[in-house]
């Protein structure tokens, strides 16, 4: 039977006979992509930014703005030149940069668009570790953010990640950061289905590391992003040798009608009510707001830091989730909880746990992890819910723990 896909033009997904996205090939990581779709308007995929028109190089034929090529870097390790006047299907101007919000941002930083079945995301590289490693890169490691978050407020984790000697890759999920918002309130978080996020994650493998990143791949995710990596590794095994998992969202903590909560999502979603904020949630729940009253870091610099880029860039900020969200995320997470999960992930994990984590629910991780091979969970006591913008004194045990676990790290 031929393969079946999903999407348009650039972003595709392969679909098995059930319906769920088919692990990659060989084939589709050997070169410059050659995935595409069936029917009129399919094309392969550029190796610059997934865009190229080959009447025009350099011109994106289904946008029509112009798009700089990955190859590119940018300006000062900050900004990228070359994006066109012309709006994108939303109407508006694209963005592809880093905020500049007077904080470290490693150079040679280079930054562009992936796409993702027709939504436009933000995707930031770096080829070359700290200077004063004179070996090339040991692998490359994908940094899965998660829910409301943004590519700056990973710059101290990809300057830690090049000083190990890796090379880096940070992005935008749809619908956050810098990347296509999915509704016209920009403020709420919402996605169809998690598989979207999968998408996201392989389209970033298929326009950015396969042509450009060493071997191997690894996977560095947390929370939201832990869930959508879980999934993607089992349903994809073999695009990364190992994944770090940073506080996973593998049940959501202290919900006690978690099975009711899931229900009227469902419910609601299927009334047409996907797209509207859960009842009795403030839209601009899930904002920062004042370090006192915060459950994700007891480090107030680190969380200024973040306020900083958010002040900087108010695009950047994301409310509370939708409806469709929440659902979403009760039907990826329940996936993780399969009897078949554990036969159909082969890729070995490190889970850290923060010991005073009040987001989600540390013992799922640990049930999870126990039921897989080769896996394992550190425990990082009275760490909050964030730990790689923790105290020094969590950080230094969660890279600790990298360093064991990943080869060559160090």
């Amino acid at each position: 039977m031929a393969a079946a896909f999903v999407g348009n033009d650039a972003g595709l997904r392969r679909l098995d006979a059930v319906g769920r996205p088919a692990p990659i090939q060989a084939t589709d990581l050997a070169g410059p992509s050659r995935i595409a779709g069936s029917g009129a308007g399919s094309r392969g995929l550029s190796e610059t930014s997934g865009f190229e028109d080959p009447a025009e190089p350099g011109r994106n034929s289904l946008l029509g703005f112009e798009l700089p090529w990955w190859g590119r870097p940018a300006s000062g390790g900050r900004t990228i030149a070359g994006v066109g006047p012309r709006r994108d299907r939303n109407g508006r101007t694209p963005d592809f940069r880093l905020v500049d919000a007077r904080h470290r941002i490693a150079s040679g930083a280079i930054v562009g668009p992936v796409s993702s079945e027709g939504t436009i995301l933000r995707a930031v590289r770096w080829m070359a570790p700290n200077p004063a490693r004179r070996d090339p890169p040991v692998g490359t490691v994908v940094v899965c953010t998660g829910r409301s978050e943004f590519i700056e407020k990973y710059l101290d984790v990809a300057a830690d990640l090049l000083d190990r000697g890796f090379a880096v890759v940070v992005f935008d999920w749809r619908g956050q950061g810098l990347s296509d918002r999915l509704l016209a309130d920009a403020r709420k978080g919402h996605v169809a289905s998690f598989l979207d996020y999968q998408a996201d994650l392989l389209a970033v493998v298929d326009q950015v590391l396969q042509p450009f990143c060493p071997k191997p791949w690894f996977g560095l995710a947390h929370s939201m992003g832990g869930a959508v990596a879980l999934n993607f590794a089992a349903d994809h095994p073999g695009v990364f040798r190992r994944l770090v998992l940073s506080a996973p969202m593998i049940e959501i903590a202290r919900l006690p009608f978690a099975e009711t909560l899931r229900a009227t999502a469902r419910l609601c979603r299927y009334g047409g009510l996907s797209g509207s904020f859960v009842p009795g949630v403030r839209a601009r729940a899930g904002l920062f707001g004042t370090f006192a009253n915060n459950l994700l870091t007891s480090d107030e610099a680190r969380y200024q830091t973040v306020l900083d880029y958010l002040r900087a860039e108010p695009r950047l900020a994301l409310g509370a989730p939708t409806i469709g969200w929440v659902h979403a995320a009760f039907v990826a997470m329940a996936r993780l909880h399969d009897n078949d999960y554990p036969l159909r992930m082969t890729t070995p994990v490190l889970a850290v746990n923060p010991g005073y984590d009040r987001v989600v629910e540390p013992r799922a991780t640990d049930r999870l992890i126990a039921r897989l091979r080769a896996s394992r969970v550190v425990a990082v006591p009275h760490s909050r819910h964030e730990i790689l913008i923790e105290r020094d004194v969590f950080r230094q045990q969660f890279w600790a723990a990298f360093d064991a676990f990943v080869p060559g790290s160090g």
